[in-house]
């Protein structure tokens, strides 16, 4: 054989087995798998390569992949001042809120509301009919192998054993189906596109599907009562932008043809189907009229290579970030991975039974979920990730800013996907543009602003559709404040000066500079904030009167002292701006003090008022325990008791995503068991209810977050509660296992990125930490604390003796590794 030839298929062949030796490593530890087909979309399974996402139905006779593309959205650049006459009554809310006017402020505040954010479409269905010339099928078996990102069916039918591996690659831009049978020429299928889009068909080339239209120009928000929801422009090159899906099978033996009606396949041992599809979408502030026919020119570069090398490149792309991070509970003893996963899930909650190995899935499914939905500059995740069936979504599946979409981010730096977080910079910087334009049309303030809600346009103005929506959500002015906190961790994460320099500061500092304007004296020697609101709670303020708009809530607060300090730790980095940081420094001083409850309670409100909703999903005035570190019980122990009380009051039972904030939380507060029933919670199987989310919510049987309806930041947010739980280092020093519940008395992590730039790994038994290696990105003074008394292989580096175990201080190089052992 020519030695050239021999080369090339080494080089397809061995990189595959290597890959699928690993596939099956990791198979037991990383799959969820069924016995059955979908019958719901919250049974199907999710794949995704960043943009382009599918969920697999798994149907024997009908195969359905519902499709997505993470920039399809209805809509077009955002118009500037939308409300000229916003600004003449904040003066008149402030006047009323001193006044303790509630309802006239209320009234008044709802005058100062913009417009509605659009909304997150669903782009297509696949179907792949088969045929079988009768027979039932039986041996049916489905997965999803998220160690390795590839969906699997297997059944068989007369005899005949057929296969479906799918996968969405990021590197070749396609979703790739294969399907095989372990006989020859048993394979006949009919493969078709639709939409619930306007969309029209062709044939390209007389072997490609073509499915293409135009998404609206406006879809109302789910929850609004309108009689024409869905508008369509056809003459608007600004709004509506085009979309195309193209779909191409190839076989070595078969037969396929193609027209309108679909792709026809006859006779074949073996098919691939290669899935592309584009819009015309180019950036949050540019008219979506382009037709750059992205979709082909990616399918005509995929077509011409062969399936092993497009598996390949897939696999090493993707484990290149999710094999960073390994996870082992109690060495998996009491797992039940022999269980279809919603069976597992079923006896899991069933008398509370153990299975340590579904609880690491869950981990690894979250890192699994933002790989695969965050990887398309300046499209973060949306409140669905990239996953959405409605043609009016849940809210709109938008970017929701008062916790939901920092929710979706809370894990990317310490769970070792930094790379992913960087899409939501790119719609802060967005917004710090269209935001500017508010502050300067709402508010006559510097800086920029955005609110509850945003969208792929970057939206910034207080939604609410011009006064019919609640102030409680659409008015709430913090969401450029919080989203900067993303900017200044991931410097803590990384240490990149030029990424703080040119990039966060900026922003940081553009967002005090419209809260600098947002402040107001109180006339008691504070600065306050007014209105204010505690996203979407109310306050009771007299006999049968409720209200949502206040002043400086214990969030605003919250928030503005962690903006205000991170940019002066920002100033003293970079060496900059001594005046800016002497105001920040006078400002925060002025600000409104963290106030303590008559039950103990950290207050939530400018004076001691009660909720209408003592169990409120929010739990807003929290904020500085976490994501911030205002609250610790290092620095602030009776803040902590009070916040620790306020959960208490609040109670363990919520929505999915409010149960993996207080998972976050209690690990703050160092209550590991605590911590631990509620990220049990998480994992609760829950019913197809609609937006009953008063039921308390949990998981589906794929796993997806249940708030319900399905919200992905409760898959993001536990999975950085469990992290939060093994390695905590935002005082400075990093805690190993701060926050171990007794259930993980033995465990292994692999991967974790603390502050400073330290890659951690650990392994504990019986509580305590047997030994440790941190690798040392950046270089620097790393300091250890552990209830464990460890020391530096083969150095005389001595533990020391203080109150939360022993602290060891390495003084570290850049990319060098430290292992770490019992001191004897």
């Amino acid at each position: 054989m020519n030695q050239g030839l021999i080369a090339t298929l080494l080089s397809v062949v061995l990189p595959l087995c290597t890959q699928l030796i690993t596939l099956n490593a990791n198979a037991q530890n990383n799959t969820l798998w069924y016995k059955q087909p979908a019958k719901t979309w919250t049974e199907a399974l999710p794949i995704g390569n960043g943009r382009l996402g599918a969920m697999i139905f798994g149907g024997v006779n009908d195969e359905l992949l519902q499709l997505n593309e993470a920039t399809l959205w209805s809509g077009g650049p955002v118009k500037q001042n939308v409300n000229p006459e916003a600004f003449q009554y904040l003066a008149q809310v402030r006047e009323a809120l001193f006044k303790g006017d509630y309802q006239t402020a209320r009234d008044l505040t709802k005058k100062m509301q913009g417009i509605y954010s659009e909304s997150f479409l669903p782009m297509a269905d696949l179907h792949i009919k088969q045929s079988y010339n009768g027979g039932k099928a039986g041996n049916y078996y489905r997965d999803l192998n998220i160690g390795n990102a590839v969906a699997t069916t297997k059944y068989a039918v007369n005899g005949v054993n057929y296969k479906r591996e799918i996968f969405a690659s990021a590197p070749d831009k396609v979703i790739v189906i294969r399907i095989t049978a372990d006989k020859p020429k048993q394979i006949n299928l009919n493969i078709n596109t639709s939409s619930q889009l306007r969309f029209q068909k062709d044939v390209l080339n007389k072997t490609v599907l073509e499915l293409s239209g135009k998404a609206p120009a406006h879809v109302e928000p789910s929850y609004v009562d309108s009689q024409n929801p869905i508008v369509y422009v056809d003459d608007d090159k600004c709004r509506g932008m085009r979309y195309e899906v193209l779909a191409k099978a190839v076989s070595n033996d078969g037969k396929i043809t193609a027209d309108t009606s679909g792709i026809t396949v006859k006779g074949a041992s073996t098919v691939t189907l290669y899935v592309t599809a584009a819009t015309s979408f180019k950036a949050y502030n540019q008219c979506p009229d382009g037709d750059e026919k992205v979709a082909e020119k990616n399918l005509d570069k995929v077509a011409a290579k062969p399936y092993a090398q497009l598996l390949a490149a897939h696999l090493a792309d993707y484990h290149h970030f999710f094999n960073r991070v390994n996870l082992k509970l109690n060495d998996n003893k009491g797992s039940h991975a022999e269980l279809p996963t919603d069976e597992r899930l079923a006896l899991y909650n069933k008398n509370q039974a153990a299975d340590p190995g579904i609880e690491a899935l869950y981990f690894q499914y979250g890192r699994y979920l933002l790989i695969s939905s965050s990887r398309t500059p300046a499209v973060p995740a949306n409140l669905q990730g990239i996953w959405n069936k409605e043609l009016r979504a849940p809210w709109s599946s938008n970017y929701t800013s008062n916790i939901n979409v920092q929710m979706n981010y809370w894990m990317a730096e310490d769970c070792n996907l930094s790379e992913m977080h960087q899409p939501l910079f790119e719609l802060i910087k967005g917004l710090s543009e269209t935001g500017t334009e508010v502050a300067k049309d709402f508010y006559h303030a510097k800086g920029w602003v955005t609110h509850h809600n945003t969208d792929i346009w970057a939206l910034a103005n207080p939604v609410g559709d011009l006064g019919h929506g609640d102030p409680a959500w659409a008015n709430w002015p913090m969401g450029g404040d919080w989203l900067t906190r993303h900017l200044w961790e991931h410097y803590l994460y990384t240490g990149d000066k030029e990424f703080l320099k040119n990039t966060a500061y900026p922003l940081m500092k553009g967002a005090a500079e419209f809260t600098f304007d947002w402040l107001v004296p109180d006339g008691k020697g504070h600065l306050v904030t007014a209105p204010s609101m505690s996203p979407e709670n109310e306050f009771i303020y007299a006999e049968g009167k409720k209200s949502d708009v206040s002043v400086s809530t214990t969030m605003d607060m919250g928030i503005i002292r962690d903006l205000f300090d991170n940019l002066i730790a920002a100033t003293k980095v970079l060496n900059v701006d001594a005046a800016f940081r002497d105001s920040l420094i006078a400002k925060k001083a002025k600000l409104i003090p963290y106030q303590i409850g008559s039950k103990g309670q950290l207050q939530e409100w400018y004076k001691d008022q009660e909720s209408p909703d003592p169990h409120h999903r929010h739990v807003s005035h929290l904020y500085s325990v976490y994501p911030a570190n205002e609250i610790s019980i290092a620095t602030n122990p009776e803040l902590a008791a009070a916040a620790k009380r306020t959960l208490e009051l609040r109670g363990d039972e919520s929505t999915g995503w409010s149960l993996a904030w207080k998972v976050n939380l209690w690990a703050r507060l160092r209550d590991g068991n605590h911590a631990y029933k509620l990220y049990r919670d998480l994992l609760r199987l829950t019913g197809e209810s609609g937006y009953n989310y008063s039921e308390g919510g949990g998981l589906y049987p794929n796993m997806f977050d249940a708030h319900p309806p399905f919200q992905i930041d409760g898959n993001f947010g536990g999975t950085s509660g469990l992290a939060e739980m093994l390695l905590q280092s935002q005082d400075g020093n990093i805690h190993l296992l701060p926050a171990l519940p007794d259930a993980w008395a033995n465990g292994e992590i692999k991967g974790l990125v603390a502050r400073g730039a330290f890659v951690v790994g650990m392994k504990w038994t019986a509580g305590k930490v047997i030994s440790a290696d941190v690798f040392s990105k950046a270089g620097g003074t790393c300091r250890i604390i552990s209830k464990s008394k460890l020391t530096v292989k083969g150095s005389n580096a001595a533990p020391v003796k203080v109150k939360e175990g022993y602290e060891l201080v390495i003084n570290t190089e850049k990319g060098k590794s430290y292992q770490l052992v019992s001191a004897l």
